[in-house]
């Protein structure tokens, strides 16, 4: 268990985020995933555990919305294929590893690796999806993100997707240090995982009414190693 003298040290293993987001009770260390749960039936507000530490998630009505088209696309590719998986949405709370629950904003388990095929009892089940989707809201910070991506490797996440609504990107990565940048004329497609998925960004961003956030010029479309 990390041992943090002052709030400012907790912040930084948590990313840098806003301390609004961490719950003081049960104390930083010492929350488990049956307060995870606790909270969430008693206050319907979402947390992540992470280090023994309650975070809660960041969520709006735009990431939502792209959530759902997200959800609906692979659900429909799901059907299509044969009841090829099972689509989580932004209430799916996992846990990944020993004392750390995340909650992406989607996620994607094929059929064959869940116990008789079917959706797990458990309301925070001991799951590892095959794709996570972080859709990024103006409360998650790089480090945090960062620290995100590595822990769904490390805990055997095949693929994640960050959908970046601002900049109107979508960053696939098949590894925390391979990753390809997509814009909206780009289409983004389900690689190895999701054979046969394949969706044009643009439809992701289509119907959002702020202005996309300038870019640089360049953008490798390579994996970056």
């Amino acid at each position: 268990m990390p041992n943090f003298e002052t709030m400012e040290d907790l912040l930084t293993n948590l990313g840098g985020i806003d301390p609004g987001r961490v719950r003081l009770d049960p104390a930083p260390g010492t929350a488990t995933v049956a307060d995870v749960l606790r909270l969430y039936e008693k206050h319907k507000r979402l947390f992540e555990l992470v280090d023994g530490t309650l975070v809660e998630k960041a969520m709006g009505a735009k990431e939502s919305f792209i959530a759902v088209i997200l959800i609906q696309l692979l659900t429909n590719y799901s059907d299509a294929h044969g009841r090829f998986g099972m689509t989580l949405g932004e209430a799916g709370t996992l846990k990944l590893l020993k004392r750390l629950v995340r909650i992406p904003d989607v996620s994607f388990t094929r059929w064959e690796r869940l116990p008789g095929g079917k959706v797990p009892n458990d309301p925070i089940p001991d799951l590892v999806p095959d794709l996570a989707v972080e859709v990024l809201s103006k409360a998650n910070t790089r480090r945090e993100m960062e620290r995100k991506l590595k822990e769904y490797f490390l805990s055997g996440v095949k693929l994640v997707w960050f959908v970046e609504p601002a900049a109107r990107i979508v960053r696939v990565f098949t590894s925390p240090d391979e990753v390809i940048e997509l814009g909206i004329n780009d289409i983004l497609d389900g690689k190895d995982v999701l054979p046969g998925f394949s969706v044009p960004v643009v439809r992701l961003f289509a119907d959002l009414s702020d202005t996309p956030s300038p870019q640089p010029k360049t953008k490798d479309k390579k994996p970056r190693r």
